[in-house]
């Protein structure tokens, strides 16, 4: 089925933001890469902030729903090997997804200018990756599997680490292979020192 014409905006919108930020992207631009004229985009669209807006609903719709949020945690693994697993792949998923890592990359241009972005940064970035994993190393505390400590804690100290070598695909792509290698030695690592034997 063919996007919509809305859809198409807010996808050459994710790109243009994500190269030039929201003061770099003018809408002429943006209606030109679409073929459209002005008037097309101000059909669905009152202004580029609600293209802003818009856009940020609609990605943390899309994360929430492919990758997890706080209302929907991935499930405890059964298993020291099965955290390994279900962190590649959320690690492969949110390094790999075109959509995730544009919207990456808007939000950190913009969390110094829009305070919606800061906030979806701090919470994509540290806070919300900390709260995904809390429960969960709490369950694996319940079900025997790591040594007891404070679940907030392990799971700042073990999502922190991921996040900055995911950060670091971002910066320089040619290391995701690296990046992606570190990480699983990392979590390894992590099972290692914090895993009941």
């Amino acid at each position: 089925m063919a996007k919509d014409t809305k859809e198409r905006i807010l996808e050459a919108a994710l790109d243009m933001f994500s190269q030039n930020g929201y003061a770099g992207t003018n809408i002429r631009e943006l209606t030109a890469s679409l073929g459209l004229v002005k008037s097309g985009i101000y059909k669905h669209f009152e202004s580029k902030e609600e293209i802003w807006n818009c856009l940020l609903d609609h990605m943390i719709a899309y994360y929430n729903e492919r990758f997890g949020s706080p209302d929907r945690l991935p499930p405890v693994p059964d298993s020291l090997e099965g955290l390994v697993d279900m962190t590649m792949q959320m690690a492969g998923f949110t390094i790999h997804d075109e959509k995730v890592v544009k919207t990456r990359k808007l939000l950190t241009i913009e969390q110094f200018r829009d305070e919606r972005a800061r906030d979806l940064a701090t919470k994509h970035f540290v806070t919300g990756l900390r709260d995904m994993f809390t429960p969960v190393f709490k369950g694996m505390m319940d079900k025997g599997l790591i040594l007891g400590d404070d679940p907030e804690m392990l799971a700042f100290a073990y999502t922190t680490p991921i996040s900055a070598l995911i950060h670091l695909c971002d910066r320089e792509p040619e290391k995701t292979e690296e990046a992606a290698a570190r990480i699983e030695a990392f979590s390894r690592h992590f099972i290692k020192v914090y895993g009941v034997k």
